[in-house]
């Protein structure tokens, strides 16, 4: 993944992660940044990011971090524990950050954070993702 590293999200394997269309700042092991436009049709009737979209956004990016990681199973999330902090109006710039805290064999600990530049914490999250039976076929 990190050859997609400041290309739009536009060709992921996530139908959400294309609607979404982040532009992937950085992955590394473990950890992933992606760029978004707050667009009108992620807003809500106030101008600001919808809450059900960023945590789209953070379940998304976590869950593309954990793809990242190459396991031969793929991971599905438990549960998803979203805090709302700041506000974040159409067409601001955002940033959601997504960190492994701890990476078992059948369930991986995330962090995820959106921010926006100058480093306010729009929604953060914490997220349980654990081992299906699907094998992710080479690519």
């Amino acid at each position: 993944m990190q050859s997609f590293t400041g290309q739009l999200m536009k060709e992921s394997l996530s139908p959400v992660g294309r609607w979404l269309n982040g532009k992937l700042l950085d992955i590394q092991d473990g950890n992933m940044s992606v760029e978004f436009i707050v667009r009108e049709d992620m807003s809500n009737p106030m101008g600001v990011l919808h809450g059900g979209i960023a945590a789209t956004i953070l379940d998304d990016v976590v869950g593309t971090m954990v793809y990242a990681l190459g396991r031969e199973f793929a991971y599905t999330s438990v549960n998803l524990n979203c805090d709302f902090l700041h506000a974040a109006r159409t067409g601001e710039t955002i940033i959601a950050e997504a960190k492994v805290v701890r990476a078992g064999k059948n369930i991986i600990h995330v962090e995820g954070m959106i921010k926006n530049p100058a480093g306010l914490i729009i929604a953060k999250c914490s997220s349980n993702l654990i081992q299906t039976g699907f094998k992710i076929p080479p690519h």
